[in-house]
């Protein structure tokens, strides 16, 4: 994995090709001018490093250089993860990739026990028991979550279109969905604004027992579509299983300040329901402090590996200068 130390401080870029950033290398690569497409072809690739460049990111071509968790158990829950009916779209190669991200820390969390101490930031107290649930698919059930493939449906989502939370982690006491962001921010819109608006008599009119504002204002004024879905679907999951509900929204420490108060003025009041920013930045002094209690020699050098991550995470170029991911010391 290639990070800030492994990385150019600087690449250059011209009209007709791009850098390899890795230190050391002089190969160039074909500029790569359309960065919203999937397809890389070997034009775009350093053949030394086995990356496709663009002037902003990289790809790897082996996705698994890219996650820190690999063991015969990473690897079978990965599968049952990008199984055609869990997970839609995987970008786990690329350099700026949230679901990168999210995997390694969270698994991380995982392997370690640390999911309830993790918790335990965001509430007065940490539960007893945790489910982590990635990108719909519970270990439990070894398939999709089925009460959120209910929600899917009592929402009137399309199956190849349904909400798809980032982490979803079931408690003793509470129901918890992380919108994990890395470079992307929160302004979401539909793509049919019309259809859309069935969201707001679903579920017996569930929308108007959570939010203030209505399905216009949110969705297409404030563009905070995904956010209003997770918020929906959410709350009503959580009342079917007579939980907390909260929405996490995890993002970098410098981004989206201000989502709490943005957000919140649309929603409805409930000591039962809760939506918090989050920083990766927070996890990391979570991790940071629980040295003491990581001293057996596997979980001593996951946490050696994970804030080695955190030192060292990248998301890409910007004007050919490279981006740290984190503002940590």
């Amino acid at each position: 994995m290639f990070g800030v130390e492994e990385l150019k401080d600087c690449i250059e870029i011209t009209k007709t090709t791009v850098e390899c950033p890795v230190n050391g290398c002089n190969e160039k690569v074909v500029r790569k001018y359309k960065p919203d497409t999937h397809k890389y072809t070997d034009e775009f690739k350093c053949k030394t490093h086995n990356i496709f460049i663009s002037p902003s990111t990289f790809k790897y071509q082996n996705e698994s250089d890219n996650l820190l968790w690999k063991e015969p158990s990473d690897l079978e829950l990965l599968k049952g993860i990008k199984a055609p009916t869990i997970k839609r779209e995987s970008r786990f190669g690329h350099d700026n990739s949230e679901d990168a991200l999210s995997w390694n820390v969270f698994r991380f969390l995982e392997r370690n026990n640390l999911i309830e101490g993790f918790l335990g930031l965001i509430r007065d107290t940490s539960p007893r028991s945790s489910e982590v649930i990635y990108w719909s698919y519970s270990q439990s059930e070894d398939k999709g979550w089925p009460l959120l493939d209910t929600a899917r449906t009592e929402f009137a989502e399309k199956t190849k279109r349904g909400s798809e939370p980032d982490i979803i982690i079931r408690t003793d006491t509470g129901l918890f969905f992380i919108e994990a962001k890395l470079t992307a921010g929160n302004s979401t819109e539909p793509s049919n604004p019309s259809y859309s608006k069935i969201y707001e008599t679903c579920a017996d009119n569930w929308f108007s027992e959570v939010f203030e504002s209505d399905y216009e204002t949110i969705a297409l004024v404030e563009k905070k579509y995904e956010l209003m879905r997770f918020w929906l679907l959410g709350t009503w999951m959580a009342k079917q299983l007579d939980l907390d509900f909260y929405l996490i929204n995890l993002v970098l420490s410098k981004r989206e300040r201000n989502i709490e108060a943005i957000f919140k003025k649309h929603m409805k009041k409930n000591q039962r329901r809760r939506f918090l920013r989050v920083t990766w930045e927070s996890i990391h002094q979570f991790i940071a402090k629980r040295s003491v209690y990581l001293d057996a020699t596997s979980p001593f050098r996951d946490r050696e590996i994970m804030m080695r991550y955190f030192r060292n995470k990248t998301i890409g170029y910007r004007n050919g200068r490279l981006k740290r991911a984190f503002s940590i010391l």
